[in-house]
């Protein structure tokens, strides 16, 4: 699959028209004639790196969008959507999320998207107008009015880690990541939880988005012979990385670790490329349990068979938005604000049953799934 440009940009007005561009007239006109409902800006990648999440992320919010509707809307008004171009790639995401708000275009953001991008986009909104950041992060996020409800490294990695040391006797590691700040700090935690089960980490590798040639990067795997690979590489990045790997034969020897790989990535791998790759997940689509199994059953008879993929972090914005909505009635009902701190465990609606008592923790099981071929067979709970 090729690195998403101007294509990913109709395959995703496919699903939803409402791309943001910046013409501040407009967006004032736009929000006079949309006053009476609440418009939710989502922010999710189109190009670029990330890019390959974004028709899903849109899908799942949108289904999420129509069941809130179907009962009753959002605070008496009817939930809307428009979309934002979050990719890394997007230099003027905040000022264009920022635009927005000012002009009253958005009453909310609903985020999936890396955490430098979150960073960009709260130099302009920070404060102003809830913020709901859905993907798994680093944690520690502070601001008053975001929500981040996604795993953490202590829920999603550390798990993870020492599920491979103690079963395949893993010691040796090697981390390899994006240069920016969720897979900086993951690493560091990484090494605690390596270091904590008597093993080594041998090298910490961090690479620019859109790096196509890995030779150097393969040759020290190859000269260092780690027994894992911890990967935190984002989207089309990954895909680029895990096919060069599974043609040099490393796979044989070494397995691979990603927190970020999800199913959409996976096809892109190609079967041949998967071996030994290890993903640690709150939701996978094999999930075979009751509450998935209707998640999937009103995902399809929305959009039909020939839907975009579901996967964790397109899942996550389904959650995000029922998270917005139960904020949003718990304001109502208590008289509080939608930027104020919560006083009790939010309840929303969930595919994982999940319940937020801040953003460094959620209730929500992990699992750990194994690639085989295209698919993620069997995911365990960790």
């Amino acid at each position: 699959m090729q690195q998403q440009t101007s294509g990913g940009i109709d395959a995703a007005a496919r699903v939803s028209p409402r791309i943001a561009r910046v013409n501040a007239s407009a967006v004032r006109r736009d929000s006079i004639e949309r006053c009476h409902d609440f418009v939710v800006g989502l922010l999710v990648p189109i190009n670029g790196s990330a890019g390959i999440w974004g028709p899903s992320s849109i899908a799942c919010a949108q289904l999420a969008q129509a069941e809130i509707n179907a009962a009753g809307g959002l605070l008496d008004r009817q939930l809307q959507l428009r979309v934002v171009d979050s990719s890394d790639e997007a230099l003027d995401v905040g000022h264009v999320t920022g635009e927005l708000m000012r002009s009253g275009a958005i009453d909310a953001i609903v985020g999936m998207h890396t955490s430098q991008v979150r960073q960009r986009v709260l130099r302009d909104v920070a404060r102003q107008i809830p913020y709901v950041y859905t993907p798994l992060y680093e944690g520690g996020e502070r601001t008053p009015g975001v929500f981040a409800i996604g795993e953490t490294p202590g829920q999603q990695l550390r798990p993870a880690i020492e599920h491979l040391m103690q079963r395949y006797r893993a010691r040796r590691w090697m981390f390899i990541g994006n240069d920016y700040v969720w897979p900086r700090v993951s690493h560091k935690l990484a090494a605690r939880y390596v270091g904590d089960r008597g093993g080594q980490v041998l090298a910490d590798r961090y690479l620019p988005f859109g790096v196509e040639d890995h030779q150097q990067l393969l040759d020290e795997i190859q000269r260092l012979k780690p027994n894992a690979i911890l990967l935190s590489l984002v989207g089309q990045d990954a895909v680029n990385f895990n096919r060069a790997f599974g043609r040099c034969g490393l796979a044989r020897g070494t397995f691979r670790l990603s927190c970020a790989i999800e199913e959409n990535g996976l096809l892109a791998m190609g079967a041949d490329n998967t071996d030994g790759l290890f993903v640690s997940s709150g939701y996978f689509g094999s999930l075979d349990n009751d509450a998935n199994m209707g998640f999937k059953e009103r995902y399809h008879n929305h959009f039909g068979e020939r839907a975009p993929t579901l996967n964790s972090l397109g899942q996550s914005t389904y959650e995000g938005m029922h998270f917005m909505a139960a904020l949003a009635r718990r304001a109502a009902d208590d008289n509080a604000q939608l930027l104020g701190p919560l006083s009790a465990p939010l309840a929303y609606r969930s595919v994982r049953g999940t319940r937020y008592f801040d953003n460094d923790e959620c209730s929500q099981p992990t699992f750990l799934a194994e690639a085989q071929g295209h698919f993620f067979q069997a995911p365990i709970a960790l």
